[in-house]
């Protein structure tokens, strides 16, 4: 039996490499940019490349913040991947102070440019990183639940998400010693600021994952 998959289509994003990857592993899927069809959505992707600030103006010039709220509110699966998990955030300080979608409590900052001993490091921050359980996290019932602690997923990017609530944190990486935010979960919101659509077999399952949700 396939999976019904809404992804949303607001002007910026991996949308077609997210699709096929959805796809390819019994995806049911929709690419809209239709309110109504985004609300009433089975389940929900929300991804994304580039900037803060053009994420959500896409989103509010389609009409789609107050959609995809109300479908959240329903407890109903939402993934945001990279900038998409970054507009789940209440505020963005990337090249100014910008408002997001609000479903996970949080602000979205730079990630240091700077390692933790001094010395100057990449931004932005492009690599294959392993993935760790957050403090507390539990994987069981999200889509990292076949994922074993320690497995790679490929990241390209400049900010992270900092949640207000550590127990909103699924997920972390390592950059300059630095702890980064790989993936968050409030309820059935879940992000990953890597990008699963490019992360080989082991993506892929965490796309199979989350339609299980």
């Amino acid at each position: 039996m396939t999976a019904s998959v809404t992804v949303i289509d607001y002007g910026i994003g991996n949308l077609y490499s997210v699709s096929r990857a959805l796809e390819h592993v019994g995806g049911d899927v929709v690419l809209s940019a239709d309110p109504h069809v985004i609300e009433n959505s089975e389940r929900l992707i929300l991804p994304g490349v580039g900037a803060f600030e053009d994420g959500m103006r896409g989103l509010r010039d389609r009409g789609l913040v107050e959609p995809i709220k109300r479908y959240a509110a329903k407890g109903l699966p939402l993934l945001g991947i990279c900038l998409g998990m970054q507009m789940l955030a209440t505020t963005s300080a990337e090249f100014g102070e910008h408002e997001g979608l609000g479903l996970i409590a949080g602000t979205v900052v730079a990630v240091p440019s700077a390692t933790t001993e001094g010395e100057r490091q990449k931004i932005p921050h492009i690599a294959w990183s392993a993935l760790s359980p957050s403090a507390g996290a539990e994987w069981r019932g999200t889509f990292l639940e076949d994922t074993p602690p320690g497995t790679s997923a490929y990241l390209v990017h400049s900010f992270h998400l900092v949640p207000d609530d550590p127990a909103h944190l699924l997920a972390d990486c390592f950059y300059g010693n630095h702890r980064l935010t790989a993936a968050v979960r409030a309820g059935k919101v879940f992000g990953a600021q890597f990008h699963p659509e490019k992360s080989g077999a082991a993506g892929l399952q965490m796309l199979a994952a989350f339609l299980r949700q």
